[in-house]
Formats: C-alpha cells, structure tokens, sequence
C-alpha cells in the first residue's frame, strides 16, 4: 500500500480532456479563478432549474399518491418536498439577480468574463 502512496503525483490538468487534443491544464476559459467560477455558476444555475423540475414533480406525485389512497402522511410529505422546491428556486433566482445588480454597480462581468488570450 505505501508503495501506490509513494507514486509520482497525477497532473490532473493534463489528465482531464476537454478536447481530443487539448487537456484542461491548456484551455484558456480556465485560467483564472474567477473564469472557472463563472462558468461553475452557470452550470449551477442549469443544475438547479433541473432539480426543481424533478422535485416539483416527485412533490406532485406524492400529493396525488396521499390523497388517493387517503394518506395525509404521504400528502403531507408531498407538499413538503414541493415547498421546499420552491424556497430553493426563490434563493437561487434571488443570487441569480445579486450577482447581476453586483455586475451593474461594478462593471465587472461575474457570468460573462473575458476569456484571456494567451501570451505569443
């Protein structure tokens, strides 16, 4: 065992491909924190439009299941879900729009960025 710990260490950045010939150690939209942030929100904000949608449904489901079957538990736990759905779309939607007025007041573009141009 010690001796897979004592292996050389694993550049991730040339490991992990983005495109056949371009590892995500060289891509350009990368380079910055703040970039790979940026491109992290977006797919965040995709990613919870996604999970309200299957939640919202699964909440639905389960309130329909309780009531046809008389079972206020299961209705209730229903409603539940599909509240807390809900709250969750209200706090993603209400960062969606700081970062946006953030975007405005200081003319920095957080969702936007310039992507850097390489040194010749």
């Amino acid at each position: 065992m010690a001796s897979l710990l004592a292996q050389t260490p694993v550049d991730i950045g040339e490991q992990w491909i983005l495109k056949p010939s371009q590892p995500i150690g060289t891509a350009t939209q990368f380079q910055t924190p703040g970039a790979f942030i940026s491109i992290l929100l977006k797919n965040i904000y995709v990613l919870s439009g996604v999970m309200l949608l299957v939640l919202l449904i699964f909440g639905g489901i389960s309130i329909i299941m309780g009531g046809g079957k008389s079972d206020p538990r299961k209705a209730g736990q229903g409603k539940k879900v599909a509240t807390a759905a809900v709250i969750g779309f209200f706090v993603i939607f209400a960062a969606y729009w700081i970062i946006q007025i953030i975007q405005k007041v200081t003319g920095v573009e957080i969702l936007n960025p310039a992507i850097p141009t390489p040194a010749p």
